[in-house]
């Protein structure tokens, strides 16, 4: 992925840093930089990384069950299917995939990994879907699990929490802190996280999502929602009137 950035950017005054998002102060401090006035976070899944098949994202072609988005880390989707207990694989699909026949997928991953170890993406979805009664509708079932597992493999959520509470201090006065997220698990964490935050004054009140014609061109783009909030001037808020709006309280914060 660094070399396709290094080819889309170049010429352009950037430097690219290949790490975790809640390691940004580090790199910041290395590079001796001061506080910024924006930071954009993407929680997307690179288009570029679905494609490739021995990544093992994405059921689309059958793969290696992989799923790292750092090839370092030592544990594979395929670690966690063939590892994990019935009852720990199905608390692990429901939390992060939120699927509601997770205990039904679960049993019948066990059973499979019986016969042999479960090794490719293509072995997985037809396990699920073989798990999952009914009619699917437009989403393929087998799309929730491989979402909790990389969610798992990855520690997503947890990076995720961290950055939360790391990033605010790197905002200048004034800075912004954008975040565009794709599924629910990551925006109720941004929404809370802006709206807990003293630091933070969020604003916006509602997420941000992609017009229809956007959608037309870029299909992806009809889950992201991109929520913003900014760094107080002050160290903490000026407390609010009986009756002042958010907009009022922001201009009596920036005229103090």
């Amino acid at each position: 992925m660094l070399a396709l950035a290094n080819e889309t950017t170049r010429g352009l005054p950037v430097t690219l840093v290949q790490a975790s998002y809640n390691d940004l102060g580090d790199h910041l401090a290395r590079l001796g930089w001061g506080n910024v006035d924006g930071v954009l976070l993407d929680l997307g899944l690179s288009s570029d990384q679905l494609a490739w098949t021995e990544r093992g994202f994405s059921f689309a072609r059958d793969g290696p069950l992989d799923m790292r988005f750092d090839p370092d880390e030592p544990s594979t989707a395929a670690d966690l299917v063939n590892r994990l207990g019935a009852e720990d694989l199905a608390n692990l699909i429901y939390e992060f995939g939120e699927e509601r026949h997770s205990r039904r997928v679960a049993r019948r991953i066990v059973e499979a990994r019986r016969v042999a170890p479960i090794e490719t993406t293509g072995q997985l979805a037809a396990i699920v879907r073989s798990a999952i009664p009914g009619k699917w509708g437009p989403i393929d079932p087998a799309t929730r699990v491989f979402q909790a597992l990389r969610i798992a493999v990855n520690g997503e959520l947890e990076r995720l929490d961290e950055a939360l509470q790391r990033l605010p201090d790197l905002l200048a006065p004034g800075g912004r802190l954008a975040i565009i997220s794709f599924h629910s698990l990551e925006d109720r964490r941004v929404k809370y996280a802006f709206r807990d935050d003293e630091r933070l004054e969020v604003l916006t009140k509602k997420p941000i999502t992609a017009s229809d014609d956007e959608v037309r061109s870029n299909p992806r783009a009809r889950s992201a929602k991109l929520r913003v909030a900014e760094r107080w001037l002050n160290s903490k808020p000026p407390p609010p009137g009986p009756t002042d709006s958010w907009r009022t309280r922001r201009e009596r914060r920036k005229s103090s």
